[in-house]
């Protein structure tokens, strides 16, 4: 029986991904040792199949025929990446949250995440992603759905919570959703999770 090379099993499992998957060396440890996969890696960015992106992350590139050229990397996938490789727990903050969410369909300029890591700052054409440090108990003790509304709540503000703001959230969250949720407001701010009250009471709940 033949065994596949350790660049053939990464490039299988690059291929098998979707295009625009963001990689980092661990993702491929179960298949060889450190070593292996770094000059794997190097030689499948000499072959074109992957670009590297910033340092130790690389990117199975999306070719967009209409534009005859890759599409740029994702900010949110590059950024859950970086997370993954320095094991960091991450949530969108600001005005990336309410992107994620769908509440804003602006673009942001920066692309912001609170961490329980150390603030760290990183750019990649023109896009910049930074991570603020703030307390783990702050976002670990939340599921990731919950800290990403808290997020997105503090950033629309307190003064500019409304009623068609409370709608639009609560058709965000499943019935699952808002018991977890609920059952986890001991962690957040008092003004904050009078909202959350708001959001899961209503009659929108799916």
């Amino acid at each position: 029986m033949i065994t596949a090379s350790p660049i053939e099993k990464i490039r299988d499992r690059i291929r098998t991904s979707n295009p625009g998957t963001i990689f980092i060396p661990s993702d491929f440890s179960d298949l060889t040792d450190y070593p292996n996969i770094k000059v794997s890696l190097s030689r499948l960015i000499e072959s074109g199949l992957i670009r590297r992106i910033i340092r130790g992350v690389y990117e199975y590139p999306e070719y967009n025929d209409f534009i005859k050229d890759f599409i740029s990397p994702n900010p949110h996938m590059l950024a859950s990446a970086l997370a993954r490789n320095f094991g960091w727990t991450i949530v969108p903050d600001g005005d990336t949250a309410l992107n994620q969410l769908g509440i804003s369909t602006q673009v942001p300029a920066e692309w912001t995440y609170v961490s329980d890591g150390p603030y760290k700052e990183y750019s990649f054409e023109n896009t910049i992603i930074r991570f603020k440090h703030t307390a783990n108990k702050d976002i670990s003790n939340l599921t990731y759905k919950s800290a990403l509304i808290v997020q997105a709540i503090k950033a629309i503000g307190k003064e500019n919570i409304d009623m068609a703001v409370i709608t639009k959230m609560s058709k965000l969250m499943s019935k699952d959703e808002k018991t977890t949720i609920l059952s986890e407001g001991k962690y957040m701010t008092t003004w904050v999770f009078g909202v959350i009250k708001k959001i899961c009471s209503g009659e929108n709940s799916r």
